[in-house]
């Protein structure tokens, strides 16, 4: 893997994205978030880059903290593959943990829950913050809400197995709430997290896009199309205009649960 890799651009780039410890505010941005820190809570060590990634595009100024190891994701497929109740009680109780440090030990304004399998931790990391006086935002919510605003039949992507369950709970979660009425249709792509795994992004992509298509093509009546991980957000680099490629508005995390977070350090 090495002889393929420049580490001198690979460091590069992903230092561009990351960026090092530091005191002070961002050197620039949008002024209503410049100075202001987002904890950035993840499932998993790799999918930081993801967060970091997005973090930057949509919050840009904001000061990006994350937490989370792949020791949480490992424990969640294990649990899943036992067949036993997901997300496990010890990784809650990890994330509440991770919450409180980000709060604690780095002062964040918000922290931003990046993991679509650990939604369900969202009750008990909001009421430990609740007394710190900091909000708390699951990355996939705003888009399941913008989905039931919508209306009509919604396409739920997933390429991961073990965030199908958890995702549908919330999308039904989002239209009890928010007094509407939803309908959906699953569609779980392993194609494209096969891809993923070899570091074949842009397979990733058009396996989501082979998918997406075939779908709209079985039930033209669906009216848009929600990606149910923030890795799944990477289609963005391939289609760009995703509504224009599809016919019907895609949903990502990324960008509306960054909306999301923008719309409370901009208050």
């Amino acid at each position: 893997m090495s002889g393929t890799i420049d580490p001198l651009r690979l460091f590069s780039d992903y230092l561009r994205v990351t960026g090092v410890a530091h005191l002070g505010p961002e050197p620039a941005g949008d002024p209503a978030l410049v100075g202001k820190r987002v904890g950035l809570l993840n499932g998993s060590a790799w999918i930081a880059l993801w967060a970091q990634y997005f973090g930057r595009q949509y919050l840009p100024g904001a000061h990006l903290v994350g937490v989370g190891n792949e020791a949480v994701q490992l424990s969640f497929m294990a649990a899943h593959a036992r067949g036993e109740p997901t997300p496990p009680a010890s990784n809650i109780a990890a994330f509440v943990r991770y919450a409180r440090d980000l709060v604690d030990l780095a002062a964040v304004d918000v922290v931003l829950i990046t993991c679509s399998t650990m939604n369900r931790a969202y009750r008990q990391v909001e009421a430990v913050l609740a007394p710190r006086g900091v909000p708390v935002v699951q990355i996939d919510r705003p888009m399941m809400e913008a989905a039931v605003a919508r209306g009509g039949r919604t396409l739920v992507v997933a390429t991961h197995g073990p965030t199908v369950e958890s995702t549908q709970a919330l999308l039904r979660e989002a239209a009890e709430e928010m007094g509407g009425e939803i309908t959906f249709r699953g569609a779980h792509t392993e194609e494209a997290w096969k891809r993923l795994a070899v570091c074949d992004v842009a397979g990733h992509n058009e396996a989501l896009a082979h998918t997406i298509r075939g779908a709209l093509a079985e039930d033209p009546g669906l009216s848009s199309v929600v990606l149910a991980q923030l890795s799944m957000a990477a289609l963005l680099f391939s289609y760009p205009e995703p509504e224009r490629a599809f016919g019907v508005p895609v949903y990502t995390s990324a960008e509306c649960g960054m909306g999301r977070v923008r719309e409370i350090l901009a208050r």
